[in-house]
């Protein structure tokens, strides 16, 4: 009995490091900070990923119901907010949604934007091209939908600009 526990206990840790330990239920979400932002008179609300565990885990898993957007009309998303500028490659591992994600600088420009097919794990293929500091997922079609392009600056609350004051 105590020999099957520990095997059972062994498969779901290996399982977990398989996953890379992000074996966030889409639940989970509602654990993360959020941050409402305007973009181009569009109102979002982003779930906030500030740590390498919430980075790495991203969207993965998250299914389209989970991204509807609320009641009040804002899109949701995510933002992912590193501690400094450098050049960012996102992939798909996981991820069963396409997405769109613009990548920022340290003052909010976008440098570089993409969208990304679900489950695409290629290397190298969603590069930020110049260092950013921020990325944000969305849905699909939502930057050509409102128009985002590159130059666009998107206006970042003070919390992320400065997350360590």
């Amino acid at each position: 009995m105590r020999l099957a526990a520990l095997v059972m206990c062994l498969g779901g840790l290996l399982s977990a490091l398989d996953a890379g330990c992000s074996t966030r239920r889409i639940d989970d979400l509602d654990t993360l900070g959020t941050v409402r932002l305007t973009i181009k008179q569009r109102a979002f609300e982003l779930w906030i990923a500030n740590d390498s565990g919430e980075q790495a885990q991203g969207l993965m898993h998250v299914t389209a119901e989970r991204m509807t957007p609320l009641s009040d009309g804002a899109l949701r998303g995510m933002i992912f907010v590193f501690d400094h500028s450098r050049v960012l490659t996102f992939w798909m591992k996981d991820t069963i949604i396409p997405l769109d994600i613009a990548y920022l600088d340290s003052s909010g420009k976008v440098v570089a934007k993409h969208t990304m097919a679900a489950l695409d794990i290629r290397p190298g293929q969603y590069p930020s091209g110049p260092p950013a500091q921020f990325a944000i997922e969305v849905n699909a079609g939502v930057w050509s939908d409102i128009g985002l392009v590159v130059g666009d600056t998107i206006e970042l609350p003070m919390t992320l600009l400065n997350p360590n004051p």
